[in-house]
């Protein structure tokens, strides 16, 4: 029986372990995926040891970029990005091989891609955080230009919130929510942006998928605009990881 599992701390809300758990059992597929909550990266090498009929891991916070020091290879988006969300491992004998990947990049392009108009050629990312990585490799590939908004101290092609205004917002008409504010149990609260200046022609990317409307997507839907939650993102990238586990490359 294969073995699949989740690295990450702390791990109480799993949308992993759920979505592959119901897909083994309506698929019948012989599998199992596990969480394995590590409070410290250094665990890492001791979790795949132990369980040597793992062949693939899915990582989230606080690791992705934390566990690029213990894989022999990355993809080319991993690497570029600086961050694996994907781990394929192989065996042979007492030889581990481990390979990471970004699948973050395929769940998002696959669901942005459908919703985009010539007119969302520019973008505003809300948060420069790890997920905001894979966003901008989608966004260059795609060939639209971006601009984030930080709290933090300022970097390269990074703006305040506050200055954001009218014009930014005229000019940017795809938003993307890369914080996680409004997420459950939060539900009330939202990036602070002039919303009064969305239209119908603005497109709202919400990565959080709980609530299945944010506050960040409901001020745009008052303002006729198109907005779309991060779920199937997740669900895109998750079977991407599948994918990718169950390859011979």
């Amino acid at each position: 029986m294969k073995k699949y599992g989740l690295l990450g701390y702390p791990l109480t809300h799993s949308f992993s372990k759920r979505f592959f758990t119901e897909m083994f059992e309506e698929e019948n597929i012989d599998a199992t995926y596990e969480n394995f909550e590590i409070d410290s990266i250094d665990k890492f090498p001791e979790v795949v040891q132990n369980n040597p009929e793992v062949v693939g891991f899915n990582v989230t916070i606080p690791y992705k970029e934390q566990v690029i020091q213990f894989l022999d290879e990355l993809n080319d988006s991993a690497q570029q990005i600086g961050a694996v969300n994907t781990i394929k491992v192989k065996r042979s004998g007492e030889n581990v091989y481990l390979k990471g990947f970004n699948t973050d990049t395929h769940g998002f392009e696959t669901s942005l891609r459908p919703l985009l108009k010539d007119y969302h050629n520019k973008a505003l990312i809300l948060g420069t955080g790890g997920a905001s990585k894979a966003l901008k490799y989608v966004l260059e590939k795609l060939g639209i230009d971006y601009i984030s908004a930080s709290i933090e101290e300022l970097h390269e092609n990074e703006i305040r919130y506050e200055d954001i205004d009218k014009q930014m917002m005229k000019e940017r008409m795809l938003i993307i929510n890369a914080t996680p504010l409004g997420t459950y149990p939060k539900v009330d609260i939202c990036p602070s942006i002039p919303y009064e200046f969305i239209t119908k022609k603005h497109l709202l990317f919400d990565l959080v998928y709980n609530p299945e409307v944010t506050q960040f997507m409901a001020k745009g839907k008052e303002r006729g605009a198109t907005v779309k939650n991060g779920y199937e993102m997740l669900l895109n990238q998750a079977l991407k990881s599948y994918e990718i586990w169950n390859s011979e490359a």
